[in-house]
């Protein structure tokens, strides 16, 4: 029989072993090691939270808002873990 196993990717691997990024809280220091994407979202979530701070207008203010919350809703689905201890 022909092994074609090498050719199909293990369906059950989660990722988990590709943590690479570390962040920080940055109130209390704790860390924690995220894959890129959930690291790309953490920095997302920080800058959308500064733009909304820097702009004046409101709508601005909101639509970067709305950003950051799209992004800690993800983290919240995706790595709760993560999330309470980064972001909660």
């Amino acid at each position: 029989m022909l092994d074609l196993s090498y050719i199909v990717q293990d369906m059950t691997n989660t990722n988990t072993d590709n943590k690479t990024e570390e962040r920080k809280n940055r109130f209390n220091g704790e860390s924690v090691m995220l894959t890129k994407e959930e690291a790309r979202r953490h920095d997302l979530i920080f800058v959308a939270e500064s733009m909304a701070e820097f702009h004046a207008d409101p709508d601005t203010k909101d639509k970067h808002y709305k950003i950051m919350r799209e992004h800690l809703n993800w983290f919240r689905q995706h790595n709760a873990e993560a999330y309470m201890v980064l972001l909660d």
